[in-house]
């Protein structure tokens, strides 16, 4: 097959603990042609959506590093692949956060002439923090508003702490748990968040939501979803006094065994996920709550491999020859 992943420079990241990179090596090990674009790779050639890529594929059986290594070497070749996108047989989108939604208006047109991980309108709604909203009743209380005193009188109201997230962050980035104990710093917080120095309706929505306690012990967990059903999971926890339990933010990762509850919240999004295309998710939960669903570049399968002694990437990309 031919098999192509979306995704930033590779020279920037680290393979070892990169989802992709498993991904990637799988693909390889099993003799598929591997492609290499980025989202400026991407463009319109006499009414078709064509992209310039770089074939990947190397020798098989190589230790990740060597086999990096040689990928690595493939970027600085002179020949470049002019590929019609619906030639190819799969299309991973595994560009970090934040979603080029560029990107999703040029490959749309061929978004069901393809199979993609994850759907282009599949992650344009998925990525914003209201997809939650899909599912009311395992989620923390919710609220959203671009008026600055109806968030204040919200967090009054609810009377314990509360966290702020934009809706379009990624990472942890931008996640703050806030009190009325500190009121000047609290108003500060929310002005500039909404960005309340503009007109009404150029502010930004914003989102607080009850800050769920257990976080501070317990961490919370990650867990991967592929086509709807439980792939593998992992808890993270802070070890620095950070709330966040994002690696990205300095967290630990843990062995974690699933619980019934946490069961029975995976089999609430099944249908949903699968409907608008979003094959291949992570999802976090903190108690019995459900509070994010990444579907754009979700990552953890080498943290779970080692944890566990798995090779998630194998059921993926079984998932994936089943497909086509």
């Amino acid at each position: 097959m031919k098999i192509a992943f979306l995704m930033d420079d590779l020279r920037q990241i680290n393979p070892v603990w990169e989802t992709t990179t498993a991904l990637m090596y799988e693909c390889n090990q099993r003799g598929h042609t591997v492609f290499f674009l980025e989202p400026h790779d991407v463009y319109i050639r006499g009414n078709k959506v064509v992209a310039r890529m770089r074939n990947i594929s190397v020798k098989p059986d190589l230790p990740i590093k060597d086999y990096w290594q040689m990928l690595i070497e493939c970027l600085y070749k002179e020949d470049l692949i002019f590929e019609t996108l619906i030639d190819l047989d799969v299309l991973f989108l595994r560009k970090d956060p934040p979603l080029s939604y560029q990107v999703m208006e040029f490959l749309g047109p061929v978004s069901d002439k393809i199979f993609m991980l994850n759907d282009t309108l599949g992650q344009i709604k998925g990525n914003s923090k209201i997809y939650t909203l899909n599912f009311p009743d395992i989620i923390p209380e919710t609220h959203i508003s671009r008026d600055p005193s109806r968030i204040r009188k919200i967090i009054d109201t609810f009377g314990g702490d509360m966290v702020i997230k934009p809706l379009q962050g990624h990472g942890g980035h931008g996640v703050i748990k806030v009190s009325n104990r500190d009121p000047e710093n609290l108003n500060s917080l929310i002005n500039y968040y909404i960005d309340s120095g503009q007109p009404y309706p150029e502010r930004h929505p914003t989102m607080v939501q009850e800050y769920l306690k257990s976080v501070k012990y317990d961490g919370d967990v990650r867990i991967l979803l592929l086509n709807g059903e439980i792939l593998g999971a992992m808890g993270r926890k802070s070890v620095s006094g950070d709330f966040r339990t994002n690696v990205h933010a300095g967290a630990k990762v843990f062995k974690h065994e699933i619980t019934n509850k946490e069961r029975e919240i995976c089999k609430s999004l099944k249908d949903q996920l699968i409907k608008d295309g979003l094959y291949f998710v992570g999802i976090d939960i903190i108690g019995d709550k459900l509070v994010e669903i990444n579907c754009v570049s979700p990552g953890g399968i080498p943290r779970i491999n080692q944890l566990d002694n798995e090779k998630l990437e194998v059921k993926v990309i079984d998932f994936i020859e089943q497909q086509i």
